[in-house]
């Protein structure tokens, strides 16, 4: 028998780093759906817009920028986790720990909000069939 506890991964009212090109910078965490315990890489989560990330200086009468952020702070979003702070073991025997907790913004059809991934994502976003995040990011670990 598997006992976790509540520090496998992370939970409400934590601070991810939003690996897209959506907009968001930092996000934190509102909800974790369709599990009672702490988020694991590929679980489906709500998350609030903490920074917006800038895309450059803005100018007056500019849209550029609109045109870039696609979510604004304080909007409410669904995401994925990608990477996680605490170490997992795989099924091999091996065991993989980031650096950071790190998060895609979705729709909720489930689709990416953002058109590319600027890092690294975990291998088990694969068995979750996340393919369309995998196709964007630049390597699997």
């Amino acid at each position: 028998m598997v006992v976790e506890s509540m520090l496998t991964n992370f939970q409400i009212k934590t601070m991810l780093n939003c690996i897209d090109n959506s907009g968001a910078a930092i996000v934190e965490c509102a909800a974790v759906l369709r599990r009672k315990t702490a988020a694991r890489i590929g679980d489906r989560i709500i998350v609030v817009v903490q920074k917006q990330r800038s895309f450059g200086p803005e100018t007056v009468g500019s849209v550029s920028t609109s045109i870039a952020n696609k979510v604004r702070r304080g909007d409410l979003r669904h995401a994925v986790v990608v990477r996680t702070a605490k170490e997992m073991s795989r099924p091999d025997g091996s065991v993989v720990r980031f650096d950071d907790n790190a998060c895609v913004l979705i729709s909720k059809a489930g689709d990416p909000i953002g058109t590319r991934l600027n890092s690294v994502v975990g291998k088990e976003l694969q068995s979750r069939q996340w393919s369309k995040i995998l196709s964007l990011a630049p390597m699997q670990l």
